[in-house]
């Protein structure tokens, strides 16, 4: 029996040894972290010329900043409502001429029963570079 008490005393000191150890992680507080910016804010600092490129940047910014793996026309229609700028009539065109010029392609899989897009490595520059062309 006192060895029973003497193993389980073990063990609590040894948790309570490890226990200690993540507190002080946590404790720990980071350097200053960097606050998200907005999507209109996304938009402002990158300033698309036109539809076109707006939609590429906010493909960029849902993929980027919100973690979206893919996003749909109604996805980028949102994007546009909330950096608050006026929605094309036609989002899937814009997503199209993306394509086309190599910035977006289709993604693997569906997303909510609807066709889903993912930004090329060539539409991550162009949008990374200001919409500057990339050689």
């Amino acid at each position: 029996m006192a060895e029973e008490i003497a193993n389980i005393r073990k063990v609590l000191e040894e948790h309570e040894e490890r226990i200690s150890k993540l507190e002080k992680i946590f404790e720990t507080k980071p350097e200053v972290s960097e606050k998200r910016i907005s999507i209109k804010e996304f938009i402002l600092q990158k300033q698309p010329k036109n539809d076109i490129q707006r939609a590429l940047a906010i493909g960029y910014y849902l993929e980027k900043l919100e973690g979206f793996s893919s996003f749909t026309f109604r996805d980028l229609a949102e994007g546009f409502r909330e950096a608050r700028e006026k929605v094309p009539p036609n989002v899937a065109d814009k997503i199209q001429k993306n394509v086309a010029k190599g910035y977006m392609m289709e993604a693997s899989e569906e997303k909510d029963g609807l066709k889903a897009y993912v930004l090329t490595n060539g539409g991550e520059k162009f949008v990374k570079s200001d919409f500057k062309s990339i050689v």
